[in-house]
């Protein structure tokens, strides 16, 4: 072997240097954007340039939403730890299936009115309970907004529906008689 051989190993001159560890004010503030990449490792993120605040390219996971652990012990079956999603589930499938009997339009309104109802009880179960599984999707404030918002939608047009509606909103029956005449 030859010793006049180049060799692979980075020589002193081409070794960066660790960039200085500065310490952090007291109180637990930091300078801007340092909060942000002690968030990201948290998350398993591929580390940053340093001095950079922007994302990186590569992520190797993602966040789970806020109060979307288990609702039971990790020791209880996969149904005890998921009861929240599936007592809304229940509710819909519920209402689905009475609403698709077709038996009579007041079996049908109540359907409809069961589906509302589930998830206006999913908002609920993800206002009042801390960890609520998979129900969680998103943050608890867009989930809260999502679950209300098409509940209650829901529950005003089932109680609208015709023949004989149980509720008469004059401006919502003359938009739909103005689009379907």
């Amino acid at each position: 072997m030859s010793t006049d051989a180049p060799d692979d190993r980075p020589t002193a001159e081409q070794t960066p240097e660790a960039p200085e560890r500065r310490p952090e004010p007291a109180g637990g503030a930091s300078r801007a954007g340092a909060g942000v990449r002690t968030g990201v490792a948290k998350l398993g993120w591929t580390q940053r340039e340093p001095g950079s605040r922007r994302f990186p390219r590569i992520t190797r996971s993602t966040a789970r939403p806020e109060g979307g652990g288990r609702a039971a012990g990790g020791d209880a079956p996969a149904p005890a730890r998921q009861w929240p999603m599936l007592l809304v589930l229940s509710l819909v499938g519920l209402g689905l299936l009475l609403t698709a009997l077709d038996i009579d339009f007041d079996v049908t309104r109540i359907g409809l009115l069961l589906v509302g109802a589930a998830l206006l009880v999913g908002a609920g179960l993800r206002w009042w309970l801390p960890s609520v599984g998979m129900l969680a999707v998103r943050s608890r404030f867009t989930d809260l907004v999502t679950y209300t918002v098409l509940g209650v939608v829901i529950v005003v047009l089932a109680l609208m529906q015709q023949p004989n509606p149980w509720l008469e909103l004059p401006f919502l029956d003359r938009t739909l008689h103005f689009t379907v005449d």
